[in-house]
Parts: structure tokens; sequence; C-alpha cells
């Protein structure tokens, strides 16, 4: 138990009430008792339930209160997860039968002991965290392939779809948002798998071979929800990559894939740029043009550089599209504090505070050594899991995501709650009607507060750094 010394739930009681607790009992006197799950790196408390009392207690005037207000409503949530990578589905898929069905129930499963993960980010291609670099129509130098003949998911085959069938079992609504790193290279200005531009004589042709895609998925009952147009289009350093200017991206959704799209039936959401948050003129400069505008879902993004604020300059000017978090990395070796402080803050408070319906967190698994990856891409992303054999360690991103995902279910809505320096949090009302509030002390000191929902009020502590996660 997580004592008095570190931690104190308390709930005032509103006589006459009648409630019922997190498990669905009513409990004496009418009063509702809370759930706490709670992540204290410093005391080496890692996403564990609290045991609480309910009692009595004198309201406590002098301390901060966040004010929960389910009244006021945001945009729904779509879920939090990783992206599973084709490095952390090669890994998972060499694991024993039965390790491998545990973990995959535990990550994507919904009972007591499962964290819930209701979103996965793939890649269409390799992604700089695959083994090697590939395309589903790779030729010898020279060669095209504009009707895309010899087009083969057979790299997927391996490892990815098996994977992906596996939790499509267990979870049968996970929402999957795919996102290209680079096309085949004989598309490419420059030949290569990294950097280079879509010549314009092949948009047709790439918009073809991302409608083949999503099509060869379904075929293996895999639906993509989502795709992104181009992965970090601003970033040519990666292997693979491809540059994508916001003109480009403009020309090709609105002159290519949104109507290749709309003639085809895809249904899958088209979600641009997929980038850094310094950047919200890039998104917002191919809104602005009503002809692209009109097949576009919404826009993603990364923080390696800007504010997670300016997912709301882009809701602001355009408030009837949705926003996303794709991607934030953890580097190895990791530092459980100091991640959930950037990750929590920022991330899982942060982006849904700014409009985004998602969280994903870059990666799901990678082994002690960090691997597998391309020549030339990342050596150093730690996986939210570390993979060894049979042997698996949950890592930073683990625990980060869990703080919402176990709670915080597809079709939640983010309601008001009032922001404090100290405590950053975010609420959210469930589709079964709970509230979900997620608080972290960003302070030195610990902190003591009160929490407000309607006539019922708690009052918690939180050490420093810590984070609770409270169900009502």
């Amino acid at each position: 138990m997580y004592n008095c010394k570190y931690l104190i739930i308390v709930l005032l009681i509103i006589f006459g009430l009648q409630s019922i607790n997190a498990d669905g009992q009513k409990l004496k006197h009418g009063v509702t008792k809370p759930q706490l799950w709670l992540t204290d790196p410093d005391h080496e408390v890692l996403f564990k339930l609290q045991d609480q009392s309910v009692k009595q207690v004198p309201t406590l005037k002098s301390i901060p209160a966040i004010i929960i207000d389910k009244s006021t409503v945001y945009q729904q949530m779509d879920g939090f997860g990783f992206a599973l990578t084709g490095g952390s589905a090669m890994l998972i898929n060499k694991m024993s039968t039965d390790k491998q069905a545990d973990l995959l129930k535990e990550l994507f499963g919904v009972s007591k002991n499962d964290i819930g993960v209701s979103y996965l980010r793939i890649s269409v291609g390799a992604s700089d965290l695959d083994d090697h670099v590939f395309s589903y129509d790779d030729l010898p130098k020279g060669e095209t392939d504009e009707d895309l003949k010899k087009f083969s998911l057979a790299n997927d085959e391996k490892a990815l779809i098996p994977v992906l069938k596996k939790i499509l079992i267990i979870n049968p609504d996970i929402k999957i948002l795919a996102s290209p790193w680079s096309p085949p290279t004989w598309m490419k200005t420059n030949d290569s798998t990294g950097g280079g531009h879509l010549k314009p004589e092949y948009y047709h042709a790439y918009s073809q071979y991302l409608i083949k895609y999503i099509k060869g998925m379904a075929a293996n009952g895999i639906h993509i929800d989502a795709l992104t147009t181009q992965n970090e289009p601003l970033n040519p350093k990666n292997n693979p990559s491809m540059v994508m200017e916001a003109p480009e991206q403009g020309n090709f959704i609105r002159n290519n894939l949104g109507p290749d799209f709309r003639i085809e039936k895809i249904n899958t959401k088209i979600i641009l740029y997929d980038h850094n948050a310094d950047r919200p003129d890039y998104p917002i400069s191919i809104l602005n043009d009503p002809e692209a505008k009109k097949y576009v879902d919404g826009s993603a993004f990364h923080l390696y550089g800007g504010k997670i604020e300016a997912l709301s300059d882009v809701h602001n000017a355009h408030p009837d599209k949705n926003l996303y978090f794709t991607e934030e990395w953890v580097g190895a070796p990791g530092n459980l504090k100091e991640n959930m402080r950037f990750h929590i803050k920022d991330l899982i408070i942060g982006a849904p505070r700014n409009w985004s319906r998602n969280v994903i967190e870059w990666n799901l698994a990678a082994d002690q050594n960090q691997e597998p990856h391309t020549p030339g891409g990342c050596d150093r992303c730690l996986g939210a899991i570390t993979i060894n054999g049979d042997q698996v360690t949950r890592n930073s991103a683990y625990y980060i995501i869990a703080h919402a995902s176990k709670f915080v279910r597809p079709g939640s809505r983010r309601i008001a709650s009032n922001y404090l320096k100290e405590l950053p949090n975010v609420a959210f009302l469930t589709p079964a009607g709970k509230i979900v509030l997620i608080v972290y002390n960003d302070s030195s000191d610990t902190q003591t507060f009160n929490i407000k929902l309607n006539n019922k009020q708690l009052s918690s502590v939180l050490n420093p750094g810590a984070t609770g996660t409270f169900l009502f």
C-alpha cells in the first residue's frame, strides 16, 4: 500500500447519494469509491492500483483544487498506443507461442492486468526501425513499374501481418494508422531510399500504390483507419525518408490521392503533415485550399520541435478538421522520472488539451541493443518494452501510455478541468459514464490538492514527479 506518508485519498461524503464503486458495487453511506492508479518513480511505484479508505473529512479550502466540469465537452478520443514497427513485430513474432500470447493480451486486452492499447501506427513499407529498407515494388536500378504489376506485401507477411491478426483477435476494434517513410526509389528524384522528392510524373502511380496497400491489408482482414501522406516530410536525413514540401503534399492530395480514394471508394482517412509542432503553417496552408481540404480528415504532429500548443493553432484555423499526435521517442537507456515529466505533461495531458484525438509513442518494442533498425536508422530508440528472447522488460513509454489507454477508452470525450501549473491535468468522460482524471505533480514539492466533481470532493497528495490516474 502507498501509505499516508506519501498519498492520502479521502472522499467527502454526500449523505443520501446513491453511488456505486469502480467495480459497480454500492458502498455504505452512499459514497462512490474512486480508483487511483499511481506511478511514482522515486518510490518505485509502477502503475499500481492503490488501496484507499473512504471517510468523512473537513473541506480543505486552503489548497489547490482541480475542478472537473463534465458539462463542457470537447473532442472525442480515438485511443492511445504505440507504433508497431516492422522490428517490433519481428521480435514479438519470434517469441514462444505462450509468452507471445501473454504479452499481446497484456498490451491489447482490457481485463484487470491488461493496459488496453487501442491505437497502433504502422509503416507503409519499411520505417527506420525495420531490419532492412524495402518498399512493396522494389526494382533494379533503371526499371519502372507504373502499373504496379510487381507490387507485393511479402515483407509484411513475414511478421507484421501475422502479429496484427493476433492483435485483432484480442481487440477487433483497434484503430490502425499507416504512414509511408518512402515510396519505391524509382518514383523519386534521387533514386534513393533516403531524401529526394516524389517525381510529379509518378503522383498517379504513387496514389495507386497507396490504394493497393490499403486493399492488400484489407484482404488480410486489416482495416487501415487512417493514412498519413508522408512521415516527417521535412526530414531528409532518415533511412528511409522523403521530402514533401507543403505545396507538393497539397497538390498530391488535391489532384491524386483524394480523388483516387473517392473513385476507389476507399474510406481510409487522409491525414496530412505528420511532423513537428514547429511548423503549424504547413498543414494550415494545405487546409486553406478548399479543393485539397475536402479530402482531408485532419493533421498529425510529432514533438521533436515546437510546442504542443501549436496544435490548437491549427484547430483554431480549421476547427472542422481533426488533430492527431502520432510520434515521440524515448532515448535509450531511458530515465522514468525524466521521461514521465515530458511525456505525461506534454503528450498524455498536453496533446488532448490541444485537441488531439490520440497519442502514439515511438515505438512498441526493441531488443536489448535497441535493434533492429535500418542502416542510418535510429540506434537509440528505446522500445516501450525490451524483448530479449522471451524476456520482456517494461520501459518508460509502457507506463506513460498505460496511464491513459487502460481507462480512456475509444469514444471517450475530453471534458473541462482547470489547468494548474504545478498540477497539470486532463479529464475525460468515458462511454461507460466514468470520469477519468490524469494528474502529474510538476513541482519539486509534495502537492496536496482537492479534486472537485459535482457535489463531491477528493483530497489527494502526489509526490514530486508522480502521476496519478483517478477513476470515478
